[in-house]
């Protein structure tokens, strides 16, 4: 397809999927497709378009690092159960080259894990120089789910928003751009997700009955995350708010917010440590 042909995105997303002072919540259309005209279709145009371009950028990430470029991408993906989280770490993430993803979901803590600071297993997970690193849910679910089921007490969950914002500036500080996407699903969307899993045999696999459990606390939940959201978008590590009601919006947005942080970075090839004149002559004679 000829580049002109491929749709494009009229304002980028980091523009107006950003979490700024006044944000509300629940003021955003799930099912809503900004800064994108077009439909699935022309969604799945651009994702394809793009994911050369997705992959070229972190190839080149990974090959700067070998020189000693300490520069890497974090992708922070929450959402409530069904938001997609997973479809964007296939159709997304799985563009680049395995080898330079660093991939983790994080579960509920182990017994290890609970002897230890909140923050203690997400540090071990961080991605090393020239990675896409991704988190499928994060540290963020040491405030959302504690405050929505009082895990914590009411004083710890405040104490953790503070050293989440220290905790992320000393990541940006050491390289790492942060991505930090909120897939927003719709409650009667995510109705129809977790029904689907439940007609189909294939999709069995997928459903956990503590789902439904979760889903009683749904308003509970709704303001949880905008508390997180006021307290935790910084200038370090803001958060982009994703409608997620079409699968295949919230790809092109992650898709794009992907791409304009490894172009912020503008990763290049290292130069040759050798004489490239002098190798070519020796593999002639070889």
């Amino acid at each position: 397809m000829d580049e002109a042909d491929v749709p494009v995105f009229s304002r980028s997303p980091s523009e107006l999927l950003r979490v700024g002072p006044g944000f509300e919540l629940a003021a955003v259309d799930t099912g809503s497709t900004p800064g994108f005209a077009g439909g699935k279709a022309e969604g799945k145009t651009l994702l394809k378009a793009s994911d050369q371009r997705l992959s070229e950028l972190q190839e080149r990430l990974f090959a700067q690092s070998r020189g000693g470029a300490r520069d890497a991408v974090l992708l922070v993906l929450q959402g409530m159960d069904t938001s997609g989280k997973g479809g964007i770490v296939r159709h997304v993430v799985g563009a680049a080259d395995p080898q330079g993803v660093s991939h983790h979901a994080f579960k509920a803590p182990t017994p290890e894990e609970l002897e230890h600071d909140f923050l203690w297993r997400v540090e071990r997970e961080l991605p090393g120089p020239g990675l896409i690193g991704v988190f499928d849910r994060s540290h963020y679910e040491d405030v959302l789910i504690h405050r929505v089921h009082g895990l914590s007490s009411r004083e710890v969950v405040e104490a953790r928003y503070g050293q989440i914002i220290d905790f992320e500036s000393s990541v940006a500080g050491r390289g790492i751009r942060l991505v930090k996407v909120m897939l927003h699903l719709g409650k009667d969307e995510q109705g129809k997700r977790l029904s689907e899993r439940l007609d189909r045999a294939d999709k069995y696999w997928k459903y956990d009955p503590g789902d439904v459990d979760e889903r009683r606390f749904w308003d509970e939940y709704q303001q949880a995350y905008q508390v997180m959201l006021d307290r935790t978008s910084t200038a370090d590590a803001p958060w982009f708010v994703v409608p997620a009601d079409n699968k295949w919006y919230a790809r092109i947005a992650v898709q794009e917010l992907l791409l304009q942080a490894l172009e912020a970075i503008d990763p290049q090839w290292p130069p040759a440590h050798f004489d490239v004149a002098a190798e070519k002559a020796r593999l002639a004679d070889s």
